[in-house]
């Protein structure tokens, strides 16, 4: 029995300042993933996070929060989960190619 493959991407930000743009990123990934979440820090502007939220459930992207000033705990939280789609499966093979995954994980 041949098990599923899943792939899963996350675009994860420190940066508070250009949180649209790392949305934007994280769409682009939806292309070759079958699963994208976008995580960012949770001291991000209020009205920065409610916008996020909003555009993650429309456009079935993960949201994950994390406290970016803490070392020793970022506390995870999941606001929006991803929802599961098809990946286009000519990106998937011309990105696992770039970035030499394939050989990696089919040898």
């Amino acid at each position: 029995m041949k098990i599923p493959v899943e792939i899963v991407s996350a675009e994860i930000k420190t940066n508070t300042r250009e949180l649209i743009t790392a949305f934007g990123q994280t769409c682009a990934y939806c292309l070759f993933n079958h699963k994208c979440y976008l995580v960012v820090p949770s001291q991000s502007e209020k009205v920065d996070l409610s916008r996020l939220d909003s555009l993650c459930q429309v456009f079935g992207i993960g949201l994950v929060l994390f406290d970016s000033k803490s070392q020793d705990d970022s506390r995870f939280e999941i606001r929006v989960r991803p929802r599961k789609q098809e990946p286009d499966i000519d990106w998937t093979n011309k990105y696992m190619k770039i970035k030499g995954v394939e050989s990696e994980l089919f040898p």
